[in-house]
C-alpha cells in the first residue's frame, strides 16, 4: 500500500520495450485509462530510439520540469529496466511489467538491423555499442540500488511466471521488496494485462480530475 502521505500522481511516463513502440497494447490501455478516467494528469509514452543512453538522455529532459513527488514512472520489459534506472537515478515510484533484469546479455544476440513490431516498416539499428550502455546501466544499478532497494510504498511489479523472454526469478528477484503480483501464468506481453490494470492503478493512485 502506499504511504498515507504520499501525494496523489500528476504524471506519468510509459517506457515500451525492446522494438516495440507507443502503439504497444499495454501503453495505449494504460494511456486511454488516464485519458478517460484521470483527465487532469500528464501523460508521456515517447518513442524511444535505439540507443539506451540516448534514450535515457532525452527522458530525463522531457523530466526536467516534473514534479518527482508527483509522478509514477511504468515501463514494460526493456521499459522496465529504464524505469528503475531512472527510479535510481531521478526518483519517482515506478511500475515494472515483466522487467528485463540483465538486458546487456539478453539483448546481445540482437545485434543488426531490426523491424519494430508494431510497424515492420520502421527499422531499429541495434549495435553493439547499444549492449555496452546498457552494461553500464546494469552496473549503475548495482550500485545504487542497495542504497535505494525497492519498497512497497514506491515500486510495484507485475511478474509472469509463464514469461517465453525473460526469467521469472530473476524479475522477482530484480524487485525483492516492492509490491509484486506474480502471475502463475500468463506470457511475456501479459496478454491478460486488463485482469490486471486495476491493480497498476491502485498503486499509481492518480489524482482526480480537478485536482
Amino acid at each position: 500500500m502506499n504511504t498515507p502521505t504520499a501525494p496523489c500522481a500528476t504524471h506519468v511516463l510509459y517506457l515500451h520495450g525492446f522494438r516495440s513502440s507507443p502503439q504497444s497494447t499495454k501503453a495505449q490501455m494504460v494511456g486511454q485509462r488516464v485519458a478517460q478516467r484521470h483527465p487532469g494528469v500528464r501523460w508521456w509514452c515517447p518513442a524511444l530510439p535505439a540507443s539506451p543512453a540516448q534514450a535515457m538522455t532525452e527522458v530525463l529532459q522531457g523530466l526536467s520540469d516534473w514534479p518527482v513527488e508527483r509522478t509514477v514512472i511504468c515501463g514494460s520489459s526493456l521499459g522496465g529496466f529504464y524505469a528503475r534506472w531512472l527510479q535510481l537515478r531521478w526518483g519517482a515510484r515506478a511500475v515494472l511489467l515483466n522487467p528485463a533484469v540483465y538486458p546487456a546479455r539478453d539483448l546481445a544476440r540482437q545485434i543488426g538491423e531490426l523491424a519494430q513490431w508494431h510497424d515492420p516498416s520502421q527499422r531499429l539499428h541495434f549495435t553493439a555499442a547499444h549492449v555496452e550502455e546498457l552494461r553500464q546501466m546494469e552496473a549503475d544499478i548495482a550500485r545504487w540500488g542497495p542504497q535505494h532497494p525497492p519498497r512497497p510504498e514506491t515500486q510495484f511489479a507485475v511478474v509472469a511466471q509463464g514469461d517465453e523472454v525473460l526469467n521469472w526469478r530473476e524479475m522477482q528477484a530484480f524487485c525483492a521488496g516492492a509490491q509484486l503480483r506474480l502471475l502463475p501464468a500468463s506470457d511475456h506481453a501479459i496478454s491478460d494485462f486488463g485482469a490486471h490494470i486495476g491493480a497498476v492503478f491502485d498503486f499509481m493512485r492518480l489524482c482526480p480530475a480537478g485536482v
